[in-house]
């Protein structure tokens, strides 16, 4: 009788699905050009990285000149460092970076003015990434 209870347990466990649990992807959206509200995007996609996650970051528009090599910005309490300071500590921890598609065009830059390690995104590519399931949105 013991063994039938292990056998049936067993089976049942068996039997239960099973609920993977996709890693958790967080897309990063900046658009401004205000430097606490890019120093809080940097932030906040530090800690997702920091907690494990996934991280991609777009940015367009004001925050895309954060992208821009020659162009800097101010240093922020209590870490004393700039929104694009932590911009490249996100890219250098495996964030990935992209300005859109609009930005260089534009613009007068081209992409050599960017800094290394950012790319310039695909909208196709975008917006299949943001509609997976597993994908948290933030925008700044």
């Amino acid at each position: 009788m013991r063994k039938l209870s292990i056998a049936l347990a067993l089976g049942f466990a068996c039997a239960l699905p099973v609920h993977a649990q996709s890693p958790a992807e967080v897309f990063v959206g900046i658009n401004s050009g205000v430097t606490q509200t890019q120093g809080v995007a940097m932030v906040l996609a530090s800690q997702a990285l920091a907690q494990k996650a996934s991280v991609r970051v777009l940015l367009c528009s004001d925050g895309g000149q954060l992208a821009v090599k020659d162009k800097e910005s101010a240093a922020l309490k209590p870490s004393n460092k700039s929104p694009k300071e932590m911009l490249q500590g996100l890219i250098k921890a495996g964030a990935k970076v992209e300005v859109c598609a609009l930005f260089l065009p534009n613009s007068d830059l081209k992409a050599a003015d960017l800094i290394e390690g950012i790319g310039v995104a695909k909208p196709a590519d975008v917006a299949a990434y943001v509609l997976q399931a597993n994908v948290k949105s933030l925008s700044f």
